[in-house]
């Protein structure tokens, strides 16, 4: 028998209908407005951190009036006796057309900061190409960028339990950059060269499989001086009608081992690990979930130096791989691996919520890294100065040499605006800092080049 409380029910809203339905809103506003918690001490000590690097190259930065103490585990913190109300999103994978993405790095930048995100990484395969024009955008939406790359690599099986397959490495730099930087850009450059020998061996096997895909048109979707990849080829293949859409053409031909799949001149999983540590990155395992093996691979790249992988997603975070990132001491990060296809299978930058917590932890561990990358950048420079090194210096960083053709001081104009938007104070002045900054003060720049005052004897 029906309970006749449903009736009642019923009844009472089909006489008042908007009543209840007003009733039920303010129900429900009253309850997620209650559902706030107060920070805990450590994230309100992890929030001041983050904020304090974000907001580095500020010259104040937004502060909140005092207030109730309100936030939760996103950045989010409201009014707080912390003083830090800004909402910091982080956006740690994207991609641009200088990779497989659809916008230009300026336009990645103007979506990001449309869509509320204070710190992007771009990240795009094998280049790191679009940095630059990111970073001058940056400038005018007050971004802070990440200089980032994603390394297409193969894990190579060990034993007959294991199978070969792609994996993908996130590495992030600092503002400066690299270290070793030429001998990551001939590292990239080979990968890029075997994705035209891949993409070449994917469109054959496509007209193999009875689709006379051209080459060129992969080429011209790809655009001048861009490395194809699959996506490129999959779009080539929907103009020409041969799928519905994207989604088909990898369902069908271009996933890992599908008929038209191939690989190129990608470098072992581990190898790229050890080259990101070496040139002061932090290495990243990106979407762990597509793996036929994660644990595996993520063991022997651990051992290689791997600092952290990808656990959040826009959808939420993957306790499996929270565990595995437990298991084996790395840092847990994600981000909505942005495209810019549209449509709703794809996730939109800053999408994907990281917690105040693991953004703290990616910086505990990060900064120390980044620093030491400076340091060694800037000590080259001072002990042989050169527009080469000025120009790789200045490379990734929010800083112009040059305002309105007016030489610069090296030491005051430039060095000292670099350092202070890249680091901290209390790691400013460290005596290696000071030995470095004293070195440079008796460099100047010219515009025509770098000279090097003569002292009187």
């Amino acid at each position: 028998m029906m309970n006749d409380a449903f009736f009642v029910q019923q009844s009472a809203n089909k006489d008042s209908p908007k009543k209840t339905k007003d009733q039920q809103k303010k129900k429900k506003k009253k309850k997620r407005s209650g559902s706030k918690k107060k920070m805990t001490l450590e994230q309100v000590h992890a929030s001041k951190c983050v904020h304090e690097w974000v907001f580095l190259d500020h010259q104040s930065s937004p502060l909140a009036s005092s207030g109730s103490s309100v936030g939760d585990d996103f950045g989010v913190v409201q009014k707080s006796h912390t003083r830090f109300a800004e909402k910091m999103v982080f956006e740690l994978h994207s991609h641009s057309i200088c990779s497989d993405g659809f916008l230009s790095p300026s336009k990645v930048v103007e979506r990001a900061h449309g869509n509320g995100v204070k710190v992007l990484a771009l990240t795009d395969h094998d280049t790191m190409s679009g940095i630059p024009e990111a970073l001058e955008a940056a400038r005018r939406f007050g971004i802070k960028i990440i200089p980032g790359v994603e390394i297409s690599t193969i894990f190579s099986p060990r034993g007959e339990s294991e199978s070969e397959e792609p994996v993908h490495i996130l590495a992030y730099y600092s503002s400066c950059g690299p270290t070793r930087f030429e001998e990551l850009e001939n590292f990239l450059a080979n990968i890029r060269d075997g994705r035209y020998l891949r993409a070449k061996n994917i469109v054959s096997k496509l007209n193999n499989l009875k689709l006379p895909l051209k080459w060129e048109q992969v080429a011209k979707i790809a655009g001048k001086g861009v490395a194809p990849g699959r996506l490129h080829v999959a779009r080539a293949m929907v103009e020409a009608g041969y799928v519905e859409n994207l989604k088909q053409a990898f369902s069908r031909y271009l996933y890992d081992g599908g008929p038209a799949y191939s690989t190129g001149s990608e470098p072992l999983a581990e190898v790229a690990v050890k080259l990101i540590c070496d040139t002061r990155g932090l290495a990243v395992l990106a979407h762990p979930w597509a793996l036929k093996n994660p644990v595996a691979i993520i063991r022997r790249l651990k051992d290689a130096g791997l600092h952290g992988i990808e656990v959040y997603r826009s959808d939420g975070k993957l306790e499996a791989y929270s565990d595995l990132a437990d298991t084996y001491g790395l840092v847990k990060l994600g981000g909505s691996d942005f495209h810019g296809r549209g449509g709703q299978s794809e996730s939109n930058l800053g999408s994907v919520n990281l917690p105040v917590l693991a953004m703290h932890d990616f910086l505990k561990l990060a900064r120390p890294i980044w620093c030491s990358a400076i340091r060694d950048i800037l000590r080259s420079y001072a002990e042989e100065p050169s527009d080469t090194k000025l120009e790789r210096i200045v490379r990734f960083g929010k800083t112009r040499i040059f305002k309105g053709g007016v030489p610069l001081s090296c030491d005051k104009d430039l060095i000292d605006l670099c350092l202070s938007s890249w680091l901290t104070n209390e790691e400013r002045q460290n005596v290696e800092f000071e030995d470095i900054k004293l070195k440079i003060s008796h460099i100047s720049i010219n515009q025509g080049g770098i000279q090097v005052p003569i002292k009187s004897k």
